[in-house]
């Protein structure tokens, strides 16, 4: 059996080339395994999509990304399932200053780490996160985050907002995670 390489430094995982079955992100020296988003949740993504290019920001040349690198500290690099970036931001990156998103969604799989989501939350909000949702298909739930201690939950026909972010990004949990027939 072969064994599998981990990088030991910060270097070494921005350089690793893993399997791509997985989405790794580096924690304080740590690596972390997470899935990568299923074919089984590409319904919301589309959702989500659908509704952004709907919004000011899209047409000011913003765009809602997936699964790409937030180094939130020096230590700590995340990939979120959807990030929001302003068209500004986008060409910092291009230049390698690294951007923090003002909007970042996650979307919760049964067997993700209630503790680990919940310091993945206060190591956005440090790093400069405004909003955050975590979407539990499974519950049939969006958890909105706009602080580490304000969170609304909603359900059903509740509407979910990225106020203050993007104010005209607003969905209710059904239309969200209905799956289409």
């Amino acid at each position: 059996m072969a064994s599998v390489y981990y990088p030991r430094t910060f270097q070494g995982f921005l350089n690793w080339k893993p399997e791509t079955r997985y989405k790794y992100e580096w924690n304080k020296g740590k690596i972390e395994k997470t899935d990568k988003m299923k074919q089984l949740e590409f319904f919301i993504l589309k959702a989500l999509s659908r509704l952004f290019v709907r919004t000011k920001a899209y047409k000011n040349g913003g765009e809602l990304l997936t699964e790409g690198d937030v180094l939130t500290s020096n230590e700590q690099l995340r990939r979120p399932d959807l990030a929001y970036y302003t068209e500004s931001q986008i060409i910092e990156t291009a230049k390698g200053i690294n951007q923090i998103p003002a909007f970042v969604i996650e979307i919760i799989s049964p067997s993700d780490n209630q503790n680990k989501i919940l310091e993945k939350n206060q190591e956005y909000f440090a790093a400069g996160v405004q909003v955050i949702w975590l979407i539990m298909p499974n519950l049939k739930q969006v958890h909105i985050f706009t602080s580490p201690k304000n969170v609304q939950i909603c359900t059903d026909d509740d509407i979910c907002s990225a106020k203050p972010v993007l104010d005209d990004f607003e969905i209710s949990v059904n239309d969200l995670l209905t799956v289409p027939s």
